[in-house]
């Protein structure tokens, strides 16, 4: 895992999660003790106004993508992830699909997929992923 990708605009992509089950963009957002409802588009915390959280995580992933296919001779396919911290429960519209959710503490559950990469593969995508340069080159 690469923690704190930055990126050429500014700001930064939480986490980078590598391995033979693939390579996950995940944006986690610490909001302990509070409610949230999440829709194809948009989160509403404590029912306040909406918030593009799953936006950005496409855009964060897609951005993922593009850096590390730049460096590497496959596809590399990237799904976002949006992890809650501290949310007691997470009710999701049904149609919420293309931007994995969890909380914090159900993240493991992605240990033990595999079937993606090789052991090659992996080891090439970390080599370009822990490289600043890599992404401050844009994408």
């Amino acid at each position: 895992m690469v923690h704190s990708v930055p990126r050429p605009t500014g700001g930064d992509i939480d986490h980078v999660l590598i391995g033979r089950g693939g390579v996950f963009s995940i944006n986690t957002k610490n909001l302990t003790g509070k409610t949230v409802w999440i829709g194809d588009e948009m989160v509403r915390v404590d029912h306040g106004k909406p918030r593009p959280y799953p936006a950005v995580s496409r855009n964060e992933a897609a951005y993922v993508r593009r850096v590390l296919e730049r460096y590497c001779s496959f596809p590399v396919p990237v799904e976002p992830i949006l992890v809650f911290v501290g949310v007691p429960e997470l009710p999701r519209s049904a149609t919420q699909l293309d931007v994995r959710v969890y909380r914090h503490k159900d993240l493991a559950s992605l240990a033990p997929l595999t079937g993606r990469f090789t052991d090659e593969q992996v080891e090439a995508l970390y080599a370009v992923a822990r490289h600043r340069k890599a992404w401050l080159g844009g994408g």
